[in-house]
C-alpha cells in the first residue's frame, strides 16, 4: 500500500475539529530526516517545546513504543491501514489521529494558531510580506540545493546565495525568518561545511547559526536519507516489528 497523505489543518469551528490547545499535540520526528531537523528548529525557534510533544524516532528495534505509537495513529486516522509509516507526522493526542504528515503544512500550523499567532497577528517567522520570497526560496533549494541536484545547478544555486549573504545577514533580509531553517538545513544536508567550497560567507552563516539555541550547534546532518519528492514528501521509516 502507498504512503498515504493527510492534510488536516489547525483552526477553530466544525472543519475538522483540530483547534489549539497547549499539550494537545504531539510531533514524531525521524532523527536523521531533514524535514524533521526543520520542524525541530522551528519549534525552538517559536518557543513550543514545551507546550507541543515530540518524539524522535530511531531504528524500530531502538524505539519500540515510538513506533507503536505511529503506527497507532495511523491506524486510527485512516481504517485498516497497513502501509508504512511516515513522518514527520502531526498527532492529536486526544482524538490518537494524525493531523498531517505534510511539512509545509505542519510548519505553517506551528507558525500560526499554535503558537498563538494569526492573519491579524503574524509570526516574525514567516511574515506576510516575504511569504512568496519565503516559498520561492525554499523551491529554489529543493531543486537545485540537495545532494541529488546536478552539480552545474548546485554550484550555480550556491554562487547565487552566497552574494545574497554579501548583502544582508539572513536569508530574506535582516531578520531571521522561515527562510532561513529551510537554508541552513539545505545546506548541512550537503555535508560538512567544506562541502560548501569557497563561499566564505555561507560557511560563516551555517557556523553562524550553529550558535543560535534553537540550532543544533554542529553543521553536519548525518544519516540523511535520499528521499524523493522534494521537501513536501514524507520519509518513509522503518517498519516496526509486529
Amino acid at each position: 500500500m502507498p504512503s498515504s497523505r493527510i492534510h488536516s489543518r489547525i483552526g477553530v469551528g466544525l472543519a475538522g475539529g483540530f483547534y489549539p490547545a497547549p499539550h494537545r499535540y504531539e510531533l514524531f520526528l525521524s532523527a536523521s530526516c531533514p524535514r524533521s531537523l526543520r520542524i525541530s528548529i522551528t519549534l525552538g525557534l517559536l518557543g513550543l517545546r514545551d507546550s507541543v510533544a515530540t518524539t524522535f524516532l530511531g531504528h524500530p528495534a531502538g524505539t519500540p513504543e515510538a513506533y507503536a505509537s505511529l503506527r497507532g495513529a495511523y491506524e486510527a486516522t485512516l481504517h485498516h491501514y497497513d502501509g508504512p509509516l511516515t513522518a514527520p507526522a502531526l498527532c492529536d493526542r486526544w482524538s490518537g489521529r494524525i493531523v498531517s504528515n505534510h511539512t509545509p503544512d505542519i510548519l505553517r500550523d506551528l507558525a500560526g494558531l499554535l503558537s498563538g499567532h494569526d492573519e491579524a497577528r503574524p509570526s516574525a517567522l514567516r511574515p506576510p510580506e516575504l511569504a512568496d520570497r519565503i516559498e520561492t526560496l525554499r523551491e529554489l533549494l529543493d531543486r537545485d540545493v540537495t545532494p541529488q541536484a546536478g552539480s552545474s545547478e548546485r554550484s550555480a544555486a550556491l554562487d547565487l546565495l552566497d552574494r545574497s549573504l554579501a548583502r544582508q545577514p539572513y536569508a530574506l533580509g535582516e531578520q531571521l525568518t522561515a527562510g532561513d531553517v529551510d537554508l541552513w538545513v539545505a545546506l548541512v544536508r550537503l555535508g560538512p561545511v567544506a562541502a560548501l567550497g569557497d563561499r566564505p560567507r555561507l560557511k560563516e552563516y551555517v557556523r553562524r547559526l550553529c550558535g543560535h539555541p534553537a540550532f543544533p550547534d554542529t553543521p553536519e546532518l548525518p544519516g540523511t536519507p535520499d528521499v524523493p519528492g522534494g521537501a513536501a514528501a514524507a520519509d518513509s521509516l522503518p517498519q516496526a516489528p509486529t
